[in-house]
């Protein structure tokens, strides 16, 4: 049991105790009415017992003020009152009632960190590490070090972020990054600490461990979020003195007004602020609990309600709403040459060269794996090496083939990268490399444009042909390219000095003074660079752009919710205390206060708890809430040999 179960445990006790107590009191004095004193007695026991918390709480708040030291000190300034009265019975029944609806309360905050704790446990765990004589040994996953190799079988949590060197297998990824689709890995691909191995064996090498992981980032991320305190807390914070002053105020013309002690009570314990206090906290935890769900990380409460409130989005190129890869788009093979003859000697070449455009047609599907021999990479020209059936081959750009002396024709107009490829002196043809759009991104933008933002600009430090063509498919106007990092940031800033709240999403270390500058800033996490992640106030662990909508969604509702919260704690206090005020409540109007009261705060945390059913992860889900059809993911065929180069 964790210390803050625990110490609820005994609060908890402890006024079940006094209950106890409190119980055996009111049927003595049932039972023996001339013996008031003896159950007096014992009803002041139970005050006791319960009343030295309260007061060594409100003592605390008087020291280190809050808004959550005020209930204290309210009850304590009531429980002072009725010893100072005499009732000793009202003295242990509302500390009773505090305590006990505290407790349920407190049990629900507590959920988040418990979460928080369990993400952190992922990796609390012992790993199969491969030793150099091939021999597996079980080690903690914190002695792990960069570059060594474990064993990952099925069934298996992946323990550290790395790279697999071994195997093929599907990962199970949605505690991570909320996707519900297992993830397909083989040979060279990356993988995440905290995802499952549905099947097959795997060997990882470790790239990042501990906190540098993607998981050991979502723990801080998600503890830093939980800790953060939303606006309105921030605002009622602000306010608090001046309230607990006008609540003495309103308690003491109470009493000189009517001379009854216990309306005076009830006004003490009716205007304790809980479920004004926990009408934003409750919201925020659990709309950061749920994002998270969705793969969205949010780095503080303040930045879910702010995002509710952006006009118009701004959008990076590279990475962002293109793939961040060079992609393969068309080839154009000379008469009596074929694509597959193409494709294979471009492969081979290209697995000699590191070059972008080299690297990218090194994962072109070919019938072969053979190497090529003598192989020379002219930087800047391309690649020359010898088949393995002895013909020389060439990949690279025009001036490449002009050098070597053969002919290649005309020149294809295209805006992106683009590569010849020759063999034994004859030219094969032309490979064209592009920016690829993401496939989901123009349905996202589509999305966006529903749900009021309209307005989207495309902020590039790419080409200015090579943004209107990414602009043209997604359908965004307003393009703006060739900017440095402080042009990106000062245009952002200029949308905010002209009246506009711009939602800025981007990757890369380009965009990170763009992305702090916004009124939100969300980073694609996937891929995105640490610098961007950090100066992100929104970090999405997937590429997938249609989580913008989700995150959008989330916090409008979360935003509704804490302003029905709000008003509601505000109205039910306003109320209660009238009520006492005025004698409504009776002559037993403290113990009917502190009930009604608890009653009133346990509604908005159940209202807030409503926010935990919003789930977009199905894709069903998503398809309904986005108001449409599903939007296609299938990438043309050769979209699927590679993706787009880093601008």
């Amino acid at each position: 049991m964790t210390r803050p179960h625990l110490a609820l445990a005994v609060r908890l006790t402890t006024a079940m105790i006094a209950a106890g107590l409190l119980l055996v009191a009111v049927l003595w004095r049932v039972v023996f009415p001339a013996e008031r004193y003896l159950s007096d007695l014992i009803a002041g026991g139970a005050a006791v017992l319960v009343g030295i918390p309260i007061l060594t709480a409100a003592w605390q708040s008087i020291r280190r003020p809050s808004l959550h030291g005020m209930t204290d000190l309210l009850v304590a300034t009531a429980l002072t009152a009725a010893w100072a009265t005499g009732d000793l019975m009202t003295a242990a029944v509302l500390p009773i009632v505090m305590v006990v609806g505290h407790v349920l309360e407190e049990r629900s905050l507590l959920g988040s960190q418990e979460a928080i704790r369990a993400l952190g446990r992922l990796v609390e765990t012992t790993s199969r590490r491969l030793r150099g004589d091939g021999m597996v040994e079980e080690v903690p996953t914190e002695r792990l070090l960069v570059g060594d190799l474990v064993e990952v079988r099925a069934g298996d949590r992946v323990p550290v972020d790395g790279t697999v060197r071994t195997g093929a297998s599907s990962l199970d990824t949605a505690s991570l990054t909320g996707e519900s689709v297992p993830l397909d890995v083989a040979e060279n691909d990356a993988v995440m600490a905290g995802s499952i191995n549905l099947d097959g064996r795997l060997v990882v090498e470790v790239a990042r461990i501990g906190q540098d992981t993607t998981l050991g980032k979502i723990v801080a991320l998600m503890a830093k979020a939980e800790e953060a305190k939303p606006p309105v807390t921030r605002l009622l914070e602000r306010y608090a003195g001046q309230y607990l002053t006008l609540i003495l105020m309103i308690a003491a013309g109470t009493w000189f007004a009517t001379n009854d002690s216990e309306a005076m009570l009830a006004v003490l314990v009716a205007s304790c602020p809980c479920a004004l206090v926990l009408a934003a906290p409750a919201t925020a935890v659990a709309a950061i609990a749920v994002a998270a769900r969705h793969g969205i990380l949010i780095k503080g409460s303040g930045f879910l309600e702010q995002l509710a409130e952006v006009t118009s989005v701004v959008f990076d190129k590279t990475g962002t709403v293109t793939r961040g890869e060079l992609s393969l788009v068309a080839l154009l093979p000379e008469a009596g040459h074929s694509q597959q003859a193409m494709l294979r000697i471009a492969g081979l070449l290209g697995a000699a060269s590191t070059h972008p455009v080299s690297r990218a047609l090194a994962r072109q599907p070919g019938p072969s794996i053979e190497a090529a021999a003598e192989v020379r990479e002219l930087r800047g020209f391309g690649v020359t090496a010898r088949l393995p059936d002895g013909r020389a081959a060439a990949l690279g750009r025009p001036e490449l083939f002009a050098s070597l002396g053969i002919a290649t024709g005309a020149v294809p107009e295209h805006d992106g990268p683009l590569a010849g490829v020759s063999c034994g002196g004859a030219f094969m043809g032309w490979l064209l490399l592009a920016d690829e759009v993401r496939p989901e991104a123009a349905a996202a933008l589509i999305e966006l444009r529903g749900l009021g933002l309209t307005r989207q600009m495309l902020l590039t430090g790419d080409r200015m042909r090579v943004a209107q063509r990414v602009g043209r498919a997604l359908g965004i106007a307003e393009i703006r390219a060739e900017a440095l990092p402080e042009e990106k940031m000062d245009y952002v800033l200029a949308e905010l000095r002209h009246g506009d709240r711009p939602l800025v999403v981007g990757d890369g270390i380009n965009d990170s003074l763009a992305l702090k500058a916004g009124a939100v800033g969300i980073a694609m996490g996937a891929n995105g660079t640490d610098v961007a992640l950090a100066s992100a106030d929104l970090v999405l662990m997937t590429s997938d752009l249609r989580r913008l909508g989700t995150a959008i969604r989330l916090s409008r509702r979360c935003r509704r919710t804490i302003h029905v919260n709000v008003a509601m704690g505000l109205g039910w206090t306003i109320l209660l205390v009238a009520a006492a005020a005025s004698g409504l409540l009776g002559p037993e109007g403290a113990v009917v206060a502190a009930v009604v009261h608890n009653v009133g705060t346990l509604a908005g945390m159940a209202n807030a708890g409503r926010l935990l059913l919003f789930d977009e992860t199905r894709p069903s889900a998503r398809i309904a809430t986005a108001g449409g059809a599903a939007p296609s993911t299938a990438p043309s065929p050769l979209s699927l040999a590679a993706a787009t180069v880093e601008s």
